[in-house]
C-alpha cells in the first residue's frame, strides 16, 4: 500500500500522500518553519496525531546528533530546510522503503512493491525469509533489487537532492541485568505496580476516538480491554467509544473458551457500561481460506497469511463500526512473563548453584523435565545451529521431522541455498534470536511475533485502522527487562507479575488460568479443508523462481504430512512460510 511517496522533480523533493488514508486519519501531514512531515500512523498519541506529527517534525528539524524520536506506531518522512529524514518507530509496525542506486535515493514509499520491478528480485532476501518467521522486519533486504528497508528505530538522512548521507541505527536497549541496588530484586508487589503503570501508559497512548479491543478470554487481551475501560471511565483517555471484539466458536476445542469470553465481557462492561460487545461467529472460518488472495496480494511474503481469514472476519466487524484503532494482547507471552534465558546468564557467569535451583523451579512450573529446561534455555542458545542439526539427524526420515527454526527445509534446493547465502542467513537469524545475551534478544525477537500486522497494513485503507500492541510498547519492555527473575518467577503461575498487576480488574477464573486453548483446531481444520488445494497451488505454480528455489514434490509431501498431524510448530511454520512465498510469487506474476 502506497500511503506516502517521496520523489524528485527537477532536483526538488516532492512529498505526496494518499488522500483516502489522509481522510481517515491514517496519514497526517504537517508543516512549520522546520519543513514538512508526513506521518503514517501516529506518533506520541493515537488520539492527537497532529500534535505528535509536529513534535516529530520539530525533532527532525534540530541539527546535531540523531534526533530522539517519540514512541508510537508510525513511518515518517520529514523534508526539512537542509535535509530529509526517513524514520520508523522501534516496533516497526508500518513499513518504509527507499530505492537507491550509486548512493542516491530516487524514491521513497511505504510499499516495496511499487518501488521494485517484478523482473528484478533479490534471491538473498528469500533465503533470509525462509530461515524463520522473524526474518523480514529486521533486515534491510527486500524482495526487490535496489529497494531497501528503513529499519525499526533507524533514522536515514538524505540531502535535499536525494544523496544518501548516513543511516543511524536505533539506540541499544538498556541492559536486562538488574541494577546493583536491586540484586535481590523488587518484590512481586513492587514489580506489579511498575508494570501496571507502564501498561496504563501504553494503552492510553493507543486509544482513539472509537477504540476496538480484541477480547479472547485470556489474561492478556482481557487485561488490555479492562485498562482501556478504566481509562475511559476515569476520563484519562478523553471521551470516546469502546468496542469489544471477539470471535465465537460453538464447536471444537475453541468452544471451551466461551465461558471465559463471557466472563471477560461482563467484567469489562462493569467498568465501562457503554462498551459495545461485538461477538463474531467464526465456526465457518478455517486457516488457509482464500490463501492465494491473502498471501499473494501482500506487499511482501506474509508468513502468517494462513491465519488471515480469522483476523479478517474480526477486522470487518471493527471497520463497520468506524473504529480508528484496534488493541490486541499480542506480545504478552514473552514480554510479561519471567525471562527463561536468565538461566543462560547464570550459566555463563558461573552461578551454577543458582542455575540448578532456578531451572528446577522453571521445570516445576512448566511441567517439563529439568534436562528439557536446561537444553532449551542454556544449551540451545549457546550453539543453536548445532543443536538443530543433531535434532534433525535424530528425528529425520520425514519431510518435517527434526526441522527447527534455522535448518534448511528439505524442499529448499541445496544449490539455491548455497548460491544465495542460506547458511549466512541462518547464522544471522540465530544470532538475532539468541544473540550474545539471549535474555536481551528475547525482547527484540518478541517484537516481530505479532502475527496479524501485515494483514492490518494490507487492509488499512479499507478498514481505517491499524493494529496496536500495548505489551510491545518500549516502556513496557523496558520495565520488564529491568526486573530480576526473582521478582517475576512463580513456579506454576505463568505471567505472575501481570496477574498481580491486574489483580483488581481480572475476573478470578481468568486471573487463575494457567493454560489457554491454542488455535491448533483451526489450523488442522484448514489443512483438512485446503490441503489438496495447497498441493495444487504448488504444482501449478509457473513463476520460474519457484522451481529454481523449491523441490515442489518434497514441499507437497510436507503438506500431506502436516495434514496427518506429523511435525511440530517449528516445522509447520517453515512450511507455512514456504507456501506463502509460492503464493506471493504467483501473485507477483499475475500483477506484473
Amino acid at each position: 500500500m502506497d500511503a506516502l511517496r517521496l520523489e524528485w522533480a527537477g532536483g526538488t523533493p516532492r512529498l505526496r500522500t494518499t488522500d483516502a488514508l489522509a481522510r481517515r486519519g491514517l496519514v497526517t501531514t504537517v508543516s512549520s518553519l522546520a519543513g514538512t512531515a508526513a506521518v503514517v500512523g501516529w506518533a506520541g498519541s493515537a488520539r492527537d496525531r497532529v500534535t505528535g506529527a509536529h513534535r516529530l517534525l520539530d525533532a527532525c528539524g534540530r541539527r546535531g546528533e540523531a534526533p530522539t524520536m517519540p514512541a508510537g506506531d508510525y513511518a515518517a518522512v520529514a523534508v526539512c530546510r537542509d535535509r530529509i529524514l526517513l524514520t520508523r518507530d522501534e516496533q516497526a509496525r508500518i513499513p518504509l522503503f527507499f530505492r537507491e542506486s550509486a548512493g542516491r535515493v530516487d524514491a521513497v514509499s511505504t510499499s516495496a512493491r511499487t518501488l521494485g520491478r517484478a523482473t528484478e528480485l533479490e534471491p538473498r532476501y528469500f533465503c533470509r525469509y525462509l530461515t524463520g518467521n522473524l526474518a523480514q522486519p529486521h533486515t534491510g533486504l527486500t524482495p526487490f533489487t535496489g529497494v531497501h528497508r528503513v529499519l525499526g528505530g533507524e533514522v536515514v538522512e538524505l540531502s535535499l537532492a536525494g544523496r544518501l548521507r548516513v543511516r543511524t541505527p536505533r539506540r541499544a536497549r538498556a541492559t536486562a541485568d538488574a541494577p546493583a541496588s536491586l540484586v535481590g530484586g523488587p518484590g512481586l508487589d513492587e514489580a506489579a505496580r511498575e508494570l501496571r503503570l507502564a501498561l496504563e501508559n501504553a494503552v492510553g497512548r493507543r486509544m482513539g476516538t472509537t477504540t476496538a479491543c480484541h477480547v479472547s478470554g485470556g489474561t492478556d487481551s482481557t487485561g488490555v480491554a479492562l485498562l482501556a475501560a478504566r481509562l475511559l471511565a476515569a476520563g484519562h483517555a478523553g471521551t470516546g467509544e469502546l468496542v469489544l471484539l471477539a470471535g465465537r466458536f460453538h464447536h471444537g476445542e475453541l468452544a471451551g473458551e466461551q465461558p471465559y469470553l463471557d466472563l471477560a465481557l461482563e467484567g469489562i462492561r462493569r467498568h465501562a457500561p457503554t462498551a459495545r460487545p461485538v461477538v463474531v461467529d467464526a465456526d465457518d472460518v478455517a486457516d488457509f481460506d482464500d490463501f492465494p488472495h491473502h498471501a499473494g496480494d501482500a506487499d511482501e511474503p506474509h508468513a502468517h497469511a494462513f491465519r488471515a481469514p480469522f483476523w479478517s472476519r474480526l477486522h470487518d466487524a471493527a471497520a463497520e463500526l468506524g473504529c480508528d484503532t484496534l488493541l490486541t494482547g499480542c506480545g504478552a507471552d514473552p514480554v510479561a512473563d519471567a525471562n527463561p534465558f536468565h538461566l543462560h546468564r547464570l550459566a555463563r557467569t558461573g552461578r551454577l548453584r543458582q542455575l540448578t535451583r532456578q531451572a528446577r523451579a522453571w521445570a516445576e512450573g512448566s511441567e517439563r523435565g529439568l534436562r528439557d529446561v536446561v537444553h532449551a534455555y542454556v544449551v540451545r542458545p549457546t550453539a543453536p545451529l548445532t543443536a538443530e542439526r543433531i535434532a534433525a539427524l535424530a528425528r529425520g526420515g520425514t519431510m518435517l521431522g527434526g526441522l527447527g527454526t534455522f535448518d534448511r527445509p528439505r524442499w529448499l534446493r541445496p544449490g539455491f541455498a548455497r548460491a544465495h547465502g542460506f547458511r549466512e542467513a541462518r547464522i544471522a537469524e540465530s544470532r538475532f534470536v539468541f544473540g550474545r545475551r539471549p535474555e536481551e534478544s528475547l525482547y527484540d525477537a518478541a517484537n516481530y511475533l505479532a502475527a496479524p500486522d501485515p494483514l492490518s497494513w494490507h487492509r488499512a485503507e479499507r478498514d481505517g485502522f491499524f493494529l496496536s500492541h500495548p505489551f510491545l510498547d518500549p516502556e513496557v519492555v523496558a520495565t520488564m527487562s529491568r526486573l530480576s527473575a526473582a521478582a517475576v518467577l512463580r513456579p506454576g503461575r505463568p505471567k505472575a507479575v501481570l496477574r498481580e498487576a491486574l489483580a483488581d480488574l481480572l475476573p478470578a477464573p481468568i486471573r487463575g488460568r494457567a493454560v489457554k486453548v491454542p488455535f491448533d483446531d483451526l489450523y488442522a481444520h484448514g489443512l483438512r479443508r485446503h490441503g489438496e488445494e495447497l498441493v495444487a497451488l504448488c504444482r501449478s505454480a509457473r513463476h520460474p523462481l519457484i522451481a529454481e528455489m523449491f523441490d515442489v514434490d518434497t514441499l507437497c509431501g510436507a503438506v500431506r504430512e502436516a495434514r496427518l498431524g506429523l511435525g511440530d510448530a517449528y516445522s509447520w511454520d517453515r512450511m507455512n512460510s514456504s507456501l506463502a512465498l509460492v503464493a506471493w510469487l504467483e501473485g507477483l506474476s499475475a500483477g506484473s
